[in-house]
């Protein structure tokens, strides 16, 4: 290996690696800073490759984030960069999930460190706004993506489901920027998107089972290898199948776990970690892993070398222009929804301030997204001991 690969694989593990421990606030956080690192401070690619990234990531299965951790680790350092980023990317969660989980297995309770995680929320949707803003200014190339971006939020906004509204939308797009569609048939087609999920569960509690781990290891593989949409999906299928079908897990342990997702770095995912641990120890922790997040590498390796051939059809380069605006789109219907969480509910003026610096120091002085997670985290902790 040349001295030039070394270093870029050296710099991939760097990036990734910190990514990784500084990664709170879901997949539009995470996205966001890594535009920040490899398309502006970096620049290992353009914007607008960063942009067909994020649409194709919309497409396939798996955690949006991660497979956007892969598919720059595998343009910039290859094949071994490929597998360099989503490790050290993946690395820094399921580790503190998985000392979460020793703790939860040997003394039954969670730690209560929330308030250190108080002002990190805030500090993080100042990130993830900036994202948005450059990341929309490149996607919105003409009025009509714009409308097809709005459109597909406000859907989103009502419960339509990602996948098939991103499919959709790529496909009107396509058609209305290659002049087949009327401008009104393409509108009246995006307006009409009603399709969404609708996922039930019924809350039970039933005594544990420890299945054969390559039984646990094979519904984490099919779940990882048909994952659509947000990573919160996954507690549907953990709440059907291994809470009421199977019995290996107890509705407070699945409480439990998404506890624990909700205050550690890295993609909601690394929940698996947390999950197979207290159904079947390390080895559990182990195979749920590794089948959760292995069809992501494989999905990656085989889509990433279509991609600027996709760009470079007139067809199918409309229509990743379409899905890019619309995936701008999903990223602002998430920063909606958090934004409510986070100042609403109930309302948190302390939060909305920490929020306002963020964006301040975002915007006006170029902070970088480490020292504006950091801040917001020693922010939060003054606010909760003194006040």
């Amino acid at each position: 290996m040349s001295e030039t690969s070394s270093q870029r694989l050296l710099e991939i593990a760097q990036v990734f690696f910190k990514l990784g421990v500084i990664g709170f606030g879901g997949p539009a956080a995470h996205i966001a800073m890594m535009e920040e690192e490899v398309v502006t401070r970096r620049e290992w690619l353009t914007r607008s490759r960063f942009l067909d990234l994020i649409g194709a990531t919309n497409l396939i299965p798996g955690p949006n984030s991660t497979e956007m951790a892969i598919h720059v680790g595998y343009l910039y350092g290859g094949f071994w960069g490929l597998i360099l980023a989503g490790v050290c990317f993946l690395i820094p969660a399921v580790v503190i999930t998985g000392i979460f989980a020793w703790i939860y297995v040997a003394f039954g309770d969670l730690p209560q460190i929330a308030p250190l995680f108080y002002g990190i929320k805030p500090a993080v949707l100042a990130v993830i706004l900036g994202a948005l803003w450059k990341l929309g200014k490149k996607a919105v190339k003409s009025y009509q993506l714009f409308f097809i971006g709005l459109g597909v939020a406000v859907l989103l906004l009502l419960g339509i489901n990602e996948v098939i509204a991103l499919l959709i939308s790529g496909f009107v797009g396509m058609l209305l920027l290659q002049k087949v569609l009327p401008k009104q048939t393409a509108e009246g087609l995006i307006g009409t998107l009603s399709l969404g999920t609708i996922l039930k569960a019924v809350a039970a509690t039933t005594a544990k089972t420890v299945p054969p781990l390559w039984k646990l290891g094979l519904f984490f593989l099919k779940v990882g290898s048909i994952l659509f949409g947000s990573g919160y999906v996954l507690i549907a299928f953990i709440e059907g199948e291994l809470v009421n079908q199977n019995g290996w897990l107890t509705q407070q342990q699945l409480l439990d776990a998404i506890a624990i997702g909700q205050f550690t770095p890295g993609p909601v995912l690394s929940t698996s970690t947390f999950i197979g641990y207290v159904i079947a120890g390390l080895p559990g922790a182990i195979v749920a892993t590794v089948g959760i997040f292995f069809p992501s590498f494989v999905f990656v390796m085989i889509l990433n070398p279509l991609i600027p051939k996709l760009r470079n059809s007139q067809w199918t380069s409309a229509f990743l222009d379409a899905v890019n605006v619309s995936a701008v789109g999903l990223m602002t219907v998430v920063t909606l929804q958090l934004a409510y969480t986070l100042f609403w509910q109930p309302f948190d003026y302390i939060a909305a301030i920490i929020f306002a610096v963020g964006a301040i120091a975002l915007f006006r002085f170029q902070v970088s997204p480490l020292w504006l997670v950091l801040g917001g985290a020693i922010l939060g902790v003054i606010a909760k001991v003194t006040l």
